[in-house]
């Protein structure tokens, strides 16, 4: 009989518990692992044996279970004896799988951590960004047009500008006294700038007539002049108008045979100008003088801090400009974009403006006083229908007849407002549109006359008229003139001025 030590089952349980989790922590690094040991049998023998935990299923295991408890059998059970080696080489791997939860939950902690902290870090690089994104749209738009405004005059290559205003008023003075010299050798083309489509302010009354350089054009016939308004869609684009100006000035010139004579306000004048700049090959001998009256040849601050790109409001801006220009007066966007400063160097730059001809550009400021707000502008004039009269008062017959209507508005007013916003902020003068040194061509003679006149009141009648000041009229007429005696000049026909 064999004598059990009472120990010796607590001491297989917890061999069996320490290989089975030594096993598990071996398996876990992708080793598979072997373990030996040596028992002492009573007859003296040492016999050595070596398992290797089974990778196969749940049946080879239980065999190769019962495989081992019958080695276990075989062998003197109280000598058993397992190598010490053996036992250290799987306590450290107990006790790293001990520690594996509190590492794990310490790595998570720093994660987290981290995480807190990039998504912290993105925060604030995201608000710096657009701070800053928000002062720079803040600083252009305070900025604004300043660093444009008269770029003309700091462009390298750029002719100089001649005085001209003493002629002009000279021969002002003398259309006042009544005498005309204009020749009939010419034809005079007048540009209208911007025709609105005043139906939409006027209503039920259709019948409506702008009166954009009518009084002009009727004071040349008068006198037996050649004169006409070219039908030109303003609100359209350069480009678009240029083409349709050179094919207007080739019919007038093949149907009369004599060189036209262009004067052109505010957008018109940019319009003729870069006809000539683009078709001067075509039109070099039927062109015989431009004359540029308020027109902003170096760009306008107006457009630009309309339809700045990256300024405050700028999107919004641009829909409110789409919706006036292309649905109420039925124009095109480009036609404000090429006023800006961006366009206009843009476009001077890759087209030059032939000075083979005269060149007159004229400019005026606008009158800022509070008087100017009171004053209204006629644009127009609508017929009313027609009405039934009575003939008389002891008859029942009736007289049908029709009415004419002024439209007025205060032009002259938003004018002086405008000039009174581009003078405090850019420290310029203007008429209210146009600044003075954006309406200087280079190259050209130059007419600016002590007066005040807004961007509006060359085309336009004015409800309070001072007979001692000239009218629009005489105006046109004393630039069309002083253009001829440049052309003479250039002839060799008079003495320079």
């Amino acid at each position: 009989m064999f004598a059990w030590k009472p120990l010796l089952p607590s001491s297989k349980c917890i061999q069996d518990l320490v290989l089975r989790d030594a096993i598990r922590c071996i398996e876990n690094f992708g080793v598979t692992p072997t373990i030996s040991s040596s028992v002492c049998c009573s007859n003296g023998y040492t016999i050595s044996t070596s398992w290797k935990p089974p990778q196969c299923g749940i049946g080879i295991c239980e065999n190769n279970r019962a495989s081992y408890n019958t080695r276990e059998l075989l062998v003197d059970t109280r000598s058993l004896i397992v190598h010490a080696s053996h036992i250290t080489a799987i306590v450290p791997s107990i006790c790293y799988k001990g520690l594996t939860l509190p590492l794990y939950g310490i790595q998570y902690a720093w994660n987290l951590g981290m995480a807190s902290f990039r998504y912290s870090f993105l925060c604030i690089r995201c608000a710096h960004d657009q701070v800053h994104r928000l002062v720079s749209r803040v600083r252009k738009t305070l900025r604004g047009s300043y660093d444009d405004i008269g770029w003309l005059q700091h462009a390298p290559g750029m002719p100089p500008v001649q005085d001209g205003t003493s002629r002009f008023l000279e021969l002002l003075a003398d259309i006042r006294d009544g005498e005309h010299t204009l020749p009939n050798s010419f034809v005079y083309l007048l540009i209208p700038a911007l025709k609105l489509q005043y139906s939409y302010v006027i209503g039920l009354f259709s019948n409506h007539g702008p009166l954009y350089f009518v009084a002009t054009k009727k004071f040349f016939s008068k006198m037996g002049l050649a004169c006409h308004i070219a039908k030109v869609h303003s609100e359209a684009s350069v480009e678009h108008n240029a083409l349709v100006l050179k094919q207007y000035i080739e019919e007038i010139y093949w149907g009369s045979g004599k060189p036209v004579m262009l004067l052109g306000h505010s957008k018109g004048g940019i319009d003729a100008a870069a006809a000539l700049s683009l078709y001067w090959s075509n039109l070099k001998n039927k062109v015989a003088g431009l004359a540029l009256v308020q027109s902003p040849y170096g760009g306008t601050p107006v457009a630009s801090d309309m339809l700045r790109e990256g300024q405050i409001g700028d999107k919004e801006t641009r829909r409110i400009m789409e919706l006036l220009i292309c649905k109420v007066i039925k124009g095109d966007i480009r036609a404000l974009e090429d006023l800006t400063y961006e366009k206009r160097k843009e476009f001077i730059t890759k087209h030059e403006l032939s000075l083979d001809i005269p060149l007159i550009s004229f400019h005026s400021e606008a009158r800022i006083a509070p008087g100017v707000l009171a004053t209204m502008t006629q644009i127009a004039h609508a017929e009313l229908p027609w009405l039934p009269l009575p003939k008389s008062d002891h008859s029942d017959t009736c007289l049908v007849s029709g009415r004419q209507v002024p439209v007025m508005i205060p032009i002259s007013a938003a004018m002086a407002v405008c000039a009174l916003h581009l003078q405090l902020r850019y420290g310029e003068k203007s008429d209210g549109l146009v600044t003075c040194r954006d309406a200087q061509v280079p190259g050209s003679v130059v007419v600016r006359p002590n007066m005040k006149l807004d961007h509006a009141w060359m085309v336009y009648s004015s409800k309070k008229k001072n007979p001692t000041e000239p009218d629009a009229r005489e105006m046109c007429e004393a630039l069309l003139t002083l253009l001829v005696e440049l052309r003479n000049m250039k002839n060799g026909l008079e003495q320079p001025l």
